[in-house]
């Protein structure tokens, strides 16, 4: 082709590649359907977490709301002007952090045709999202961390055993617990190994926490990525007779061997993803055979697109979805909508059992009711998400230099 028949390719803002130049000067589309993005905000709440919420605004009057780890996009302006119903496209050309505009413009296509984010999303397989509690340490982390106190002393099977049962008495029948915690002050923490002593201190809380509350309870346990393959194995081994429904992260997230090697020698559950960001990482982790059950995070791994991409990845190898997530009850809701998409989802993470606004932060959409009620969530029924932001309490909580955008 002579040079002057090339064609002129348009890099997108920020960088990127010719062929991720997806704009659209014209839809085609009948004028209630032919919106634009005008603005995108965020602000910044403090609870045990940071929870980050953004709004994407539009001129058709209509706005969504979603969730994000930290302070949200980058560049949020380059979407201004894009119509929020294309999803895909402008998913494709969004740079991180996106997953939570992502959801703002579920939320904006579902309230524009009027039906529940689910519907889009292919209808459900369930109508109530199942919902295991992080227990956490069973105490504070403060005192043990101090350095003034011997951790066994704080993390004791008597403490694990009473949040045990505050947990399953508020009607979750699936719980997990930190097991990572520090036993003793010169276990050697950067060799990423434990010695016997520490395990029998790990073991004694498993049975303390299986012997309060049986075993029609579902239990995992989490250890954060911070062992070696050698101490994961010896650990999990102990473990078998407890009947875990996982064990989570016992080495690094990218360890793809090192999962296999941990799976293949214990018959407990391994479970990892939160830390895997996409379809491709899912899928070397699942062809190395590293995990029993999978843990993508709707706010790391794409958003509500890419978590039934991670969904239907693992249900071709037989693996269910035990779906992480520590944010508040935005993140919470817009992952139950994607949950109830999936066929192999088991249950969804709640990281805000001791976050007393909780509750308090939303409302449904013209229901009444708690979000997570008696260890589930029952879809909401409004268009979007089904929910809306109580602007009194958003404002109590805004982290300091933080505008409130409701």
């Amino acid at each position: 082709m002579p040079d002057d028949e090339t064609p002129e390719y348009v890099i997108p803002p920020g960088g990127g590649v010719p062929w991720m130049d997806h704009t659209m000067d014209d839809t085609g589309r009948p004028p209630e359907r032919d919106i634009a993005i005008t603005d995108i905000s965020t602000m910044v709440l403090q609870a045990n977490f940071q929870w980050g919420i953004v709004k994407v605004e539009t001129d058709a009057g209509i706005t969504g709301i979603g969730a994000v780890h930290g302070d949200g996009p980058q560049d949020p302006g380059r979407l201004e002007g894009e119509n929020p119903l294309d999803i895909n496209r402008l998913r494709d050309v969004m740079w991180e952090p996106g997953p939570g505009v992502e959801m703002a413009l579920w939320d904006i296509k579902g309230k524009l045709l009027d039906v529940p984010v689910y519907e889009l999303l292919g209808g459900v397989y369930r109508d109530s999202v199942r919902v295991y509690c992080d227990t956490h340490g069973g105490e504070s982390l403060g005192e043990a961390q101090s350095g003034t106190v011997d951790p066994r002393d704080v993390y004791t099977p008597e403490s694990y055993a009473e949040a045990a049962r505050e947990v399953v008495d508020a009607g979750f029948d699936a719980l997990k617990f930190d097991l990572d915690v520090r036993t003793h002050a010169d276990v050697d923490t950067p060799a990423r190994r434990l010695d016997n002593a520490a395990i029998e201190h790990k073991a004694a809380l498993v049975e303390a926490v299986r012997d309060e509350v049986g075993y029609d309870v579902d239990l995992g346990f989490d250890l954060h990525w911070n062992f070696t393959v050698e101490t994961a194995t010896r650990l999990a081994e102990k473990l078998e007779p407890y009947d875990l429904a996982w064990l989570e992260d016992p080495v690094p997230p990218h360890k793809y061997g090192a999962h296999r090697r941990v799976r293949e020698a214990t018959s407990c559950p391994i479970m990892t993803g939160e830390n895997l960001a996409d379809p491709g990482e899912f899928k070397q982790m699942l062809d190395a055979e590293g995990m029993d059950v999978a843990a993508p995070d709707l706010h790391n791994c794409g958003g509500p697109r890419d978590f039934q991409r991670i969904a239907a990845l693992c249900d071709l190898e037989g693996i269910p979805i035990a779906a992480h997530n520590i944010q508040g009850p935005v993140g919470t809701v817009a992952s139950a909508h994607a949950a109830a998409s999936v066929p192999n989802f088991v249950a969804l993470e709640y990281h805000a059992f001791d976050v007393p606004f909780f509750e308090d932060l939303v409302s449904r959409t013209g229901e009444s009711g708690p979000i997570i009620e008696d260890g589930s969530i029952d879809l909401p029924q409004g268009p979007g998400l089904g929910i809306e932001i109580n602007s009194d309490v958003a404002a109590e909580h805004l982290v300091d230099g933080e505008e409130l955008i409701l």
